[in-house]
């Protein structure tokens, strides 16, 4: 498979994507945006915050990663990500409620442990959203499987 990428990105709990004849891969590394195309040199890399985008034909699907780690080589990706979720899966309203509870906790400053935890959660708040808002993703909507046929989980 010369020409084409087979891609798994998975979490401690569930494989939240795993597919072959992949065309390109553009990850949140730790030190910034990766492109990743077939014979791409062997590389592992941090992950960061971030939306890790897969193309395959014309279309695109979009996977939320918050940190862990990627490994490239044999023109397979594997994501090991400390957690993730499809774009779809995103709930806005969710998302909405949450950034609003950060920016208010981050206003309150009790320690600078709730400081940094509401940081966290606020910048994964203002991920989801963006993403979500720009994909038209709400939970309960059913499940669409992305942009390109026959992805999803195996």
């Amino acid at each position: 498979m010369a020409g084409k990428l087979n891609v798994e990105i998975v979490t401690g709990e569930r494989v939240v994507f795993k597919e072959d004849d992949v065309d390109m891969v553009v990850a949140p590394g730790g030190g910034g945006m990766l492109g990743i195309l077939p014979q791409h040199a062997p590389l592992i890399t941090t992950l960061a915050f971030g939306e890790l985008r897969i193309k395959k034909g014309g279309g695109e699907q979009s996977i939320l990663v918050y940190g862990g780690f990627m490994e490239v080589g044999d023109n397979k990706v594997l994501v090991l990500a400390d957690s993730a979720e499809r774009a779809e899966e995103v709930d806005v309203d969710r998302a909405e409620t949450a950034r609003r509870r950060a920016e208010e906790s981050i206003a309150g400053r009790q320690t600078t442990m709730d400081l940094e935890e509401a940081q966290a959660t606020l910048r994964r708040a203002n991920l989801r959203l963006r993403v979500g808002q720009r994909r038209g993703s709400r939970r309960g909507s059913g499940p669409s499987g992305g942009d390109f046929p026959g992805s999803g989980a195996s």
